[in-house]
């Protein structure tokens, strides 16, 4: 573990080749260098375990220990069905990543979806040896029966993910329901009213919540939405999908798709190709990703923090264990917006 007292300004300078003055303006986030420069000086100073005054002055006000001679272990609780998701990955980078910087460490554990009298909770929690955790991750897509016996745990538990209600348990979500408001928004700058979403109306409260707030968008709009206009089921047979995808196109004539499921971002290309539609020059595009696409890096999205959640549930989780008797809080984390090439300007037809 760094020993970030010993770690001066003048340390970072000598390491990167340059000037004191500069890298105190990068970690101060003031003008006068390249993002380039400004992420390289952050790199290092998180590598070498160098903190400001303002960062130390935080950690402080909220009891978090700067030194610590306890090396916590804590738990990100996944399924077999979820558990090699990019969703999944990139919340565990931002765990690890923040949890490191206090010598902290995190391991992955697989739960079953469900449990039996074959195969209770209690077994598998002692199989894994979760009464010596310090505490555990809860993620999306974690069934509501896994959920519920994670949250009854006598530990410290962070969901990341928006909360059930009443959950005694902190949380940290990136604000999907903003990125749909900024996805209306934007389509509607650019002349479409005409839109079609894509995604599910029930299943997991994150596509519950999208859901809602494209109505809401919508409906800020002065355009009331029916969901029979729109691909709302969660279908996983892609035959049956491309048939309700290709009904709602040929029937209602879209200006532009809303996709509020990441994963069926290939679908929506094949689908509109097959009905004769080219993104962006017939039918334009935006899609809720979990990072950028390395093959369709200009599509048009907003962007949603989900590795950055993973840190601040990092950060929360150690606030939680120095601050155990204070209210739960739940946090989100609002992204900006990348146009992109996917949206074009409305031609009159």
């Amino acid at each position: 573990m760094a020993r970030y007292r010993k770690i001066t300004l003048r340390d970072l300078s000598d390491r990167l080749g340059i000037s004191i003055h500069t890298v105190s303006r990068a970690l101060r986030g003031l003008p006068g260098m390249s993002e380039e420069t400004r992420h390289t000086i952050h790199q290092m100073a998180k590598q070498l375990g160098y903190r400001t005054k303002d960062q130390k002055l935080g950690l402080a006000a909220e009891n978090i220990p700067l030194f610590s001679d306890e090396r916590r272990r804590f738990m990100l609780i996944i399924t077999r069905a979820n558990g090699s998701s990019d969703l999944n990955q990139l919340l565990l980078a931002g765990l690890q990543d923040k949890l490191s910087e206090f010598g902290h460490s995190i391991e992955t554990v697989i739960a079953p979806e469900t449990f039996d009298q074959s195969y209770r909770f209690e077994d598998w929690a002692e199989k894994y040896n979760l009464q010596y955790a310090d505490g555990i991750f809860i993620p999306p897509l974690t069934g509501p029966e896994l959920e519920s016996k994670l949250l009854e745990l006598p530990m410290p538990r962070i969901i990341l993910n928006f909360p059930p209600p009443a959950a005694k348990a902190d949380s940290i979500a990136w604000d999907v329901e903003t990125s749909i408001h900024q996805a209306v928004r934007y389509f509607r700058e650019m002349g479409h009213t005409n839109l079609l979403y894509i995604g599910a109306r029930w299943n997991f409260r994150g596509l519950i919540f999208r859901w809602r707030a494209f109505t809401e968008a919508m409906r800020v709009e002065g355009i009331e939405v029916d969901p029979d206009d729109h691909v709302t089921d969660l279908v996983n047979d892609k035959e049956k999908w491309m048939e309700i995808v290709t009904e709602r196109l040929q029937r209602r004539k879209p200006t532009a798709i809303l996709n509020g499921l990441g994963s069926r971002l290939p679908w929506i290309y094949f689908a509109c190709g097959k009905n004769g539609l080219q993104i962006p020059e017939d039918c334009s595009l935006i899609s809720l990703e979990h990072s950028k696409s390395e093959f369709l890096p200009q599509l048009s999205r907003p962007l949603m923090l989900i590795k950055e959640s993973g840190v601040r549930g990092a950060e929360r989780m150690l606030w939680r264990l120095a601050n155990p008797h204070l209210p739960y809080e739940h946090i989100r984390l609002q992204g900006g917006f990348y146009k992109g090439e996917t949206v074009k300007p409305l031609r009159k037809r």
